[in-house]
Formats: C-alpha cells, sequence, structure tokens
C-alpha cells in the first residue's frame, strides 16, 4: 500500500499521474515513483520522499509517454527507501502493486533457483520476475499476468504494463482498485479522488478481476480468463469537494463541513411527518429473529460502534457486542444465523474489517455494512449497506465520517425500534426532529472555533492529558485523545471517568491537563465526583460540558460549552471541540496536520 494510479490514453501521462497522486497523498506514504511507456520503451524515476521530489525528478529526465503508472508506498516489506520504492522491474515487465503476498518467499526462492535476480526488500519485486517467467515459458504477456495472479497468495491491487506494446493490465484482489472512463482515456486508481477532477464515471473492480486495456478499449477478465461485465457508475463528487476550498487543512475543512455531510446522510431517510426513518438501500431480515447484534469496527470506526452499543442496547434491548476488527476473529467468536453483525469502516477497505465479514457470512450471520465509498468491497459484499454521505475524507484523521457514522447508527437504531413496535409514531417524530435540529447544534459549536484555538494556544506546551469521561461519552473522549495523538504527536490516554482511580489517578499533578466531558445528563453527578478527585491533586481541568450552571464552573481551570441535546445524541456535539482542539494544538505545533508521520488513511492490509 498505499496509493495506484495509471493512466492510458492520448495525452502526456506524466503530469496526469503526478497529479493523481497528490490527489492520494491523504492516505499516508514514505515513497513515490512513476513508469512511462513511450515508443516501447519505459522509463522510471523512483523517489524515497514525497510526491513534490518525485515531480523535480520526472521534470529534469524530462519523461515522456502516453500510458503510464504510479505508485505512492507505505512501508510493509522493507524499509522506507529508493530501492524498495515501486514501480518494480524484471526484464521489460513494470508493475505497481498495493497489498501483501503472502507466499512471496517461496515464490522469491523458486524464482531464484531459475535464475532470477532481486533488487529490492519487497514482496512486490517477485510479481514482474514471476511474469517474466511465464512470459519464457511461451505465453503472451496478458497470459502470463493471469496465470501469476492465480499463483499469488494475499491481497493485491495491480497495474502492469510492458516494453514490447502498448497495453495496461489492472487487477484486484482484496485491495481497493477503481477505473476511470473518460473520453478516449482510461485511468485506474486506489480511490476516487485521485482522479475525480479527470472523470466522475467509474468501473468499480471485484475480487479476481482482471482489465486489460489496449485499442481505445478496456476488456474485463477474471483470473480463470472467463469474461466479466461491470457496470460504469457516475458518481456525484466534484474535483472540489476534494480540494481545501481555502481552509489550511483538509482536516479542518472537514470539520466545518460536518453539518452539512450529517444533513445529506439523513436526506430521504427520515421523515418527521411520518414518524419514520426508511434505508431503501436497504433489505435487513426478520428483525425479531435477531438474537443479537455484533458491532465491528477500527479506530474512529471502532468509537462509533461503542456509541451505537449505547443507543441500541438502552433503546431495543437487543445485545450488542463491540468488537476491534483485528481481535475479533481471533478469538474464536460464537456467531450464528439469528446474529447480525454490523461492519463500520469509512473507506469500507479496511482489511481487519472486511475479515470480520467474512467471518460472519461464514457462519450465516446477517453482515450489514456502514461505509462512505460506493463500490467498496464492504458495499460491494455484506448483505446489506447503508452509505454515509460524507463526502470524500481526504485528512487522515477522521472526522465527519465519525459523526455521519452516528448519524447512521442512530437512525437505525430508530428504523429497528419502528419494525419491532417498540418506538411509536409520536416518540419517533421527536427523535426524528432532534436529529433534525442536529446540523444547526453543530454549526454552533463551529461558530465558537476560537475560543477552542485560544484553548489550544494555552495549552500546547504539555506532553501529556488525560481524558475523561462517562456512559455515551466514554467513547468520545476515547476518540478526542485518539484526534490529539494522531496529530500532534502529544501523549493522550481517555479513561472511562470511574476507572481513573484504578490507575490512572496516580498521574494527575499540576503538570497533567485533564480533559473532562461533562452534559447534564444521567452521567452527571458522578462526573462531578471524579472532576472533584482531579481538582484535589492539583489536576488542571479542562470542562466540556453543555451546563451552564454546572457545580463545578468556579472551580476548573478552563470551560467550554456546546448545545443540549438527547443522550443518544451527545457524542456528535460533544467530539466537535474535541476535534478542534486537537487540530489547533497540531497546527500551532507546525505537525503535518493532514499526513501524519506512520499513519495511513485507508488500512488496506492486515
Amino acid at each position: 500500500m498505499c496509493g495506484i494510479v495509471g493512466y492510458k490514453g492520448r495525452e502526456e501521462a506524466c503530469d496526469i499521474l503526478i497529479e493523481a497522486l497528490k490527489r492520494l497523498e491523504y492516505r499516508g506514504y514514505d515513497s513515490a515513483g512513476i513508469a512511462l511507456w513511450h515508443e516501447k520503451k519505459i522509463e522510471i524515476a523512483r523517489v524515497k520522499g514525497k510526491v513534490d521530489d518525485l515531480k523535480r525528478i520526472t521534470a529534469k529526465k524530462r519523461l515522456k509517454g502516453s500510458m503510464g503508472i504510479a505508485h505512492t508506498r507505505w512501508a510493509t516489506h522493507g524499509a522506507p527507501s529508493e530501492k524498495n520504492a515501486h514501480p518494480h522491474r524484471a526484464g521489460d515487465i513494470v508493475v505497481v502493486h498495493n497489498g501483501i503476498i503472502e507466499n512471496y518467499m517461496d515464490i522469491k526462492a523458486t524464482l531464484k533457483r531459475k535464475g532470477h535476480t532481486f533488487l529490492s526488500e519487497t514482496d512486490t519485486e517477485v510479481i514482474p520476475h514471476l511474469i517474466m517467467d511465464y512470459i519464457k515459458q511461451g505465453a503472451d504477456f496478458i497470459e502470463a499476468s493471469r496465470l501469476a495472479m492465480k499463483d499469488l497468495k494475499g491481497s493485491y491491487a495491480l497495474a502492469i504494463i510492458r516494453e514490447e506494446e502498448r497495453v495496461l493490465i489492472a487487477a484486484k484482489k482484496e485491495s481497493p482498485l477503481i477505473i476511470g472512463v473518460g473520453e478516449g482515456e482510461y485511468f485506474i486508481a486506489s480511490d476516487a479522488p485521485a482522479i475525480i477532477n479527470r472523470t466522475n464515471r467509474f468501473i468499480f473492480l471485484e475480487d479476481n478481476d482482471m482489465a486489460v486495456f489496449r485499442d481505445g478499449k478496456v476488456a474485463l477478465f477474471d483470473t480463470d480468463g472467463r469474461p466479466v461485465e461491470r457496470k460504469v457508475q457516475t458518481v456525484n463528487w466534484t474535483g472540489a469537494m476534494a480540494e481545501k476550498g481555502g481552509y489550511k487543512h483538509f482536516m479542518l475543512k472537514e470539520i466545518f463541513e460536518q453539518p452539512r455531510a450529517i444533513t445529506e446522510t439523513m436526506i430521504g431517510r427520515v421523515n418527521e411527518e411520518k414518524g419514520d426513518v426508511e434505508f431503501e438501500e436497504l433489505s435487513l431480515p426478520d428483525i425479531g429473529q435477531v438474537k443479537k447484534i455484533w458491532m465491528v469496527a477500527c479506530g474512529t470506526s471502532y468509537h462509533a460502534c461503542m456509541i451505537g452499543k449505547h443507543m441500541f442496547e438502552g433503546n431495543l434491548r437487543i445485545p450488542v457486542e463491540t468488537d476491534i476488527a483485528s481481535e475479533f476473529r481471533y478469538r474464536d467468536p460464537i456467531l450464528e444465523k439469528e446474529h447480525m453483525l454490523i461492519l463500520v469502516s469509512q473507506s469500507g477497505e479496511t482489511a481487519d474489517t472486511i475479515a470480520a465479514m467474512k467471518e460472519g457470512k461464514r457462519s450465516g450471520a446477517y453482515t450489514l455494512s456502514i461505509c462512505n465509498v460506493l463500490g467498496s468491497t464492504l458495499a460491494r459484499d455484506a448483505d446489506g449497506v447503508i452509505f454515509t454521505h460524507a463526502g470524500p475524507e481526504i485528512g487522515v484523521a477522521s472526522t465527519k465520517a465519525f459523526t455521519t457514522q452516528i448519524s447512521v447508527l442512530y437512525m437505525l437504531m430508530l428504523h429497528l425500534g419502528r419494525r419491532l413496535g417498540i418506538i411509536e409514531k409520536k416518540q419517533l417524530q421527536s427523535l426524528i426532529g432532534e436529529i433534525k435540529r442536529i446540523p444547526r447544534k453543530v454549526q454552533t459549536v463551529l461558530d465558537m472555533a476560537g475560543e477552542i484555538e485560544e484553548m489550544g494556544r494555552r495549552y500546547m506546551g504539555y506532553k501529556d492529558f488525560l481524558y475523561l469521561g462517562r456512559g455515551i461519552n466514554y467513547p468520545t473522549v476515547l476518540e478526542g485523545a485518539l484526534k490529539l495523538k494522531e496529530i500532534s504527536y502529544i501523549h493522550a490516554e481517555a479513561y472511562a471517568a470511574g476507572e481513573m482511580k484504578h490507575g490512572p489517578i496516580a498521574l494527575i499533578d499540576e503538570h497533567l491537563p485533564v480533559v473532562v466531558l461533562s452534559p447534564k445528563d444521567r452521567t452527571y453527578q458522578k462526573t462531578c465526583s471524579n472532576i472533584e478527585e482531579v481538582l484535589a491533586r492539583r489536576g488542571k481541568t479542562i470542562l466540556f460540558t453543555d451546563d451552564k450552571s454546572h457545580e463545578m464552573l468556579s472551580r476548573v481551570e478552563t470551560t467550554f460549552f456546546f448545545p443540549s441535546t438527547l443522550y443518544e445524541l451527545e457524542p456528535i456535539l460533544s467530539v466537535v471541540p474535541l476535534q478542534l482542539l486537537a487540530y489547533h494544538i497540531a497546527n500551532l505545533l507546525g505537525t503535518d496536520v493532514d499526513q501524519p508521520r506512520n499513519l495511513a488513511k485507508s488500512v488496506t492490509v492486515e
């Protein structure tokens, strides 16, 4: 991983590919490279560093060609370096690859015995050598590529070119890859934002698909050589949606886009007058037969699942178990046909979450994905899908995806409650009315962003933070602490406030800022007691609350007020100032907010 782009058309490919790589920088990477085909010759440029460094090299070399492939790499096999950067070459075969080839050591050993010499430490390099080996055995380029893919175990998104012929091959298995369809030209990319400025017509490849571009056309096959058909789909994202729009960082833009994103996620789904919530794209099983619900995800999406658990158990009285996707299948979970498995992922390509989905399908459980990307693996392969309509999220640290995921989980809870007869029409009308007010309330928080910037300036010099929350706001402080550590590199821990006395209280002194979420809800008095414990140890308490007469106001160091709402919807409002706090501290410290070190936007390997 992390980003693949390709082009075949009439224009010079170099600038198109470099621009596409720039649009994929949000995924995080450590090196970059490009290969251009021109008059039966392929020239390659690679660099450890950024796409801008690659651009300078291509300009110096004056690379030309109307067909090419390019890549940004996040190291998995082999350290970040020029020799490990993609593209990789064997003979006249050149490849870029996302994913992991699990059996590359066996393939490499076999090829070495045949006289092949390897120059990198990567798993990817075996692929062009394997294709070359099949060509030496008499296969043509396309057949050799197909045979090589059948030998590969693991995950891949591939783009392959050869000097001998003006043909581009792309292939996918358990790693995202799409085709962009233009006027007399084709693109390939790991994600739509890379090429959305060139086309909004896409073919979403499925696992084991292979695309062959030649003579101005594209032909699709599976890895057994059988023709397959995939529809060309039009998406309504524009190039402007993937630009900063005047904001200093994509992350800040996306924080401020949350009112719109939540509104668009609700459109066509909530009907206050009828007292109903409907998902046209969803076909659910008999919900009355569902004995248990599982919610599985990674990172920020897992925090949304934890909030969903509070909503579903508190209102539907159905047991809900949340799991981190990377741990889920390794403990051999007891999944049954009467269970529903909800899988949450912004990209729909998170490898561990996809693996959890497969575990659910093997057990016969109903699988439901909540994701933001049309045509993603989770969207295609789950039994049902609900799309968040957040639009492209470019910043690595997720913001609007989180609040739209919470919005979907809330609406799903209402939908299921209506179907089960637990929530009556009049009550549902009231509950729908409140979520419809949420975008305006989020905007109220955003209008006070200057207060958070001043707070960030006050606390930017501290090296450790403790976050505390209770009930449905415990996962919210987990998310707040995650944001701070992701983009500012400041150590931050979050605890359920009642657990503070079981260890973290030992850390509290006058040098530790303690962020406390304490809205006027069912956990209010308990949280006040926890604040007392912090104050007794001279902790620097930063209070976030919706209660302007909070009993701790005169004793804490700093306070920020957000609007009141229903208990189930509190996290949407309370997380926004925590997102802003993390952003402003990171910005003031001068870190790379949109591309924090060591992180990738879509974790497509396990």
